[in-house]
């Protein structure tokens, strides 16, 4: 395994035999490219006779457009982006499909220390208020500056097209907040959200592990709110790759996603989690302190630096529960958000194509499941009581009311 940062020319994929063996797969630095990274460290791709290149990048931007450009062969990706790229959403869209869920969890959302003492003074929030009570306090904070005519507070997540957009979308809502109107969301490469949180360039910030925890333990933020407060089975993070390179390698597109079940059901076995935190913390791959990787994947929280803890059960689930199995009802929540927020309209045409994204068939086929474990559930509860049924998602979507059309696209 060959671990590249930052390539400036991007070498070409190698070919052995009919199929491709070796691939080039981008990631970003985060806990949630465990288990593709496990897949390359640990041999579980060798097993399976495939080589992975990891390529470590620096935004989703960029995985976006090297993956279109055949730069990569597969990459982690933001589990809204092959359903944006499918609807030719946002910009240089290239088709894109996602065969294999990487896991689910690890987002949270952190507001600096300053802002949120400001939420406490104005509306008597406890130090373990809950995520919903933290929007609504951080509602009255708005609305006061707006009566001073103060600027909007600007609020940073990693991409349009993200689940970091949706559920801080989904908490501010639910709190009151028209996040299109009375905040500024700005896109911010999540290993920059603490550096820019604590510059004052950004009052908080929604990403994924672990740099909601460097914020709290450098006592810039205050962790608000986690990805299991907004909608525990939103999906999170997914290997992507390009439908025509599947159909050329369709072999070794099936010993990958055995490699990388493998993977993931090692990632999960809590025994294994002090040896992936040190594997993780390498500065090739996350490059953050093993000691906080290690309470990310327990889900043991410092909240900030006062020594406010919190236990989060499942905050990161990498196989367990049906994890990797690319729901096609998770991909039309992703929809549902779409258009919620003005980045796409509704119709029956594009809810087939948004669908299409996820490629359940392609899992099932490499797994030899003869059942269909991605249609699972998905009737537990959001942040502000609703529950999703993708069998009603016309009825569904007009339930939020007229779709907004100040969403960042």
């Amino acid at each position: 395994m060959t671990t590249i940062d930052h390539p400036d020319i991007a070498a070409p994929a190698v070919v052995s035999g009919p199929e491709q063996t070796h691939l080039r797969a981008g990631f970003i630095p985060l806990v949630d490219a465990a288990v593709l990274i496990a897949a390359a460290e640990l041999g579980f791709a060798a097993r399976e006779g495939l080589t992975l290149d990891l390529v470590r990048d620096v935004s989703w931007a960029n995985i976006r457009d090297r993956l279109a450009f055949k730069q990569f062969d597969v990459a982690h990706m933001l589990s809204p982006m092959p359903i944006a790229a499918m609807l030719e959403l946002g910009s240089n869209p290239s088709p894109t499909i996602a065969p294999f869920a990487l896991g689910r969890g690890g987002n949270a959302i952190t507001l600096s220390v300053r802002l949120f003492e400001a939420m406490q003074a104005r509306a008597g929030l406890a130090d373990d208020a809950s995520a919903l009570d933290c929007a609504k306090a951080l509602a009255t904070i708005i609305a006061g500056r707006k009566q001073s005519g103060m600027p909007p507070l600007t609020l940073g997540m990693t991409y349009p097209y993200s689940s970091h957009n949706y559920e801080l979308r989904y908490w501010l809502a639910a709190g009151g907040i028209d996040p299109d109107r009375d905040v500024r969301l700005a896109v911010v490469p999540p290993p920059m959200t603490s550096d820019a949180l604590s510059a004052g360039a950004i009052d908080g910030f929604c990403v994924g592990a672990p740099w909601n925890m460097i914020a709290s333990e450098k006592g810039v933020g205050r962790i608000v709110a986690t990805k299991q407060d907004i909608w525990a089975s939103s999906p999170e993070k997914v290997l992507g790759m390009r439908p025509d390179w599947a159909d050329r390698n369709r072999d070794s597109v099936s010993r990958l996603i055995v490699a990388l079940a493998a993977a993931a059901r090692w990632c999960d076995d809590p025994a294994n989690h002090d040896a992936l935190a040190d594997i993780l913390a390498q500065a090739a791959y996350v490059g953050a302190p093993a000691e906080i990787i290690r309470h990310v994947l327990a889900g043991q929280f410092a909240l900030d630096a006062k020594g406010n803890r919190r236990a989060v059960p499942n905050y990161f689930v990498f196989h367990g529960a049906e994890a990797n199995c690319p729901s096609s009802a998770q991909a039309l929540w992703v929809y549902s958000q779409m258009v919620r927020w003005g980045q796409a309209a509704y119709s029956p045409q594009g809810t087939a194509t948004a669908a299409s994204a996820f490629r359940s068939d392609l899992y099932t086929a490499a797994l030899g499941l003869s059942e269909r474990p991605c249609e699972e559930d998905v009737a537990d509860p959001f942040i502000d009581g609703r529950v999703f049924d993708p069998g009603a998602l016309e009825a569904y979507i007009r339930g939020f009311g007229a779709p907004n059309q100040g969403a960042s696209a």
